[in-house]
């Protein structure tokens, strides 16, 4: 079992405030979803979490199984077991995505890395994800499409095994087929692995391959809304607005709107 643990959270960039007091414990095997407007600290939340030296904090915990993380790099995080898809990840000229992945991997797995069975999991792992087996030799993200760039991070998730899984609408730039086989591949690591899994997106399609338990809505920096998909069939109805004026509890009040527009 391991548990992340983000308390009381207040984070800050060039002194204006992107976190509010935010709170979420995500435990293994659980898939935790965050929805809300552009702008209200999604993206912001997974790049502090990872380690991003761009964001100050300024008051408040990040626990990875009871251990204060605040302090070290993001190599370091990485090592604990935690992982992040990113939205729009970097391309890196010059660096051969054999090269990246087996460096990678092989930092992490130390002693006990070995090539073969390396390559073999790999070039699985590219079939599954229906991958042009001929990337492998291009850099890392270089002249990939946006759902080449997906299908790359997922990638790394598999080869990396990690333990906790951040991904940063890791559905913006697919198209329905692409979505399709990042969302089935990400829930069949999830329940292979029992890993738990933060989702930062702004659709629901993405939620019919990667089903949450848990869905949270995210306005000026902190959680205002906690519940299950009927908040997710709440704001496709209704969007935002009337959340964030009332900011009223998942139980009755929200009730009673779904059932009302059904």
């Amino acid at each position: 079992m391991h548990t992340l643990e983000i308390k009381d959270l207040t984070v800050t960039i060039d002194g204006k405030e992107i976190l509010s007091h935010f709170s979420l414990t995500i435990k293994s095997g659980e898939i935790h979803a965050i929805m809300g407007p552009n702008g209200t600290g999604k993206s912001t939340l997974t790049k502090v979490i990872m380690g991003n030296d761009s964001y100050h904090i300024e008051s408040g915990e990040i626990r990875y199984d009871g251990e204060d993380i605040r302090k070290l790099s993001v190599s370091e995080r990485a090592n604990l077991g935690i992982f992040l898809g990113m939205q729009s990840p970097i391309a890196i000229e010059g660096v051969s995505n054999a090269d990246f992945l087996r460096t990678i991997v092989s930092t992490k797995e130390k002693e006990n890395f070995k090539l073969f069975p390396f390559i073999k999991e790999l070039d699985k792992t590219i079939e599954q994800l229906n991958m042009d087996p001929d990337m492998i030799h291009r850099d890392v993200n270089q002249g990939f499409s946006g759902g080449e760039r997906k299908k790359s991070e997922i990638l790394q998730m598999y080869l990396l095994k990690p333990d906790m899984v951040l991904l940063d609408e890791i559905d913006s730039g697919l198209d329905v087929d692409s979505l399709k086989i990042v969302g089935e591949n990400v829930t069949a690591y999830q329940k292979q692995s029992k890993c738990g899994v933060l989702l930062i997106t702004h659709y629901r399609r993405l939620l019919e391959y990667i089903k949450p338990k848990f869905v949270h809505i995210m306005m000026n920096g902190r959680i205002v809304q906690s519940g299950g998909m009927e908040l997710v069939d709440y704001i496709e109805k209704n969007g935002y607005e009337k959340i964030e004026k009332k900011q009223v509890g998942i139980g009755t009040c929200i009730v009673k709107e779904i059932a009302r527009h059904e």
